[in-house]
């Protein structure tokens, strides 16, 4: 396993006090497309996946971005087999 593997899997256990340099790191192994316009948000999609997620670049990130974000890697790996 990857260490961005390692990390999605550490997300997915504990979705407490997560950089978004982290979430950067694996949103770039699962070949995201990230968008950031100079705001406050980071906003990550995918070619296959009709929805995006949005996720605040600011400390703390809440659990429910995290969370947010490894479903949404889940219907990737899920739809892209």
């Amino acid at each position: 396993m990857t260490t961005t593997g390692k990390k999605l899997e550490k997300m997915r256990n504990n979705p407490l006090d997560w950089r978004i340099e982290d979430v950067l790191a694996v949103a770039k192994e699962y070949n995201l497309e990230i968008r950031s316009h100079g705001g406050s948000h980071y906003t990550f999609s995918h070619t296959d996946i009709d929805f995006h997620v949005s996720i605040p670049a600011h400390r703390p990130i809440k659990t429910v971005y995290i969370k947010d974000f490894v479903k949404f890697i889940d219907t990737i790996k899920e739809r892209v087999k």
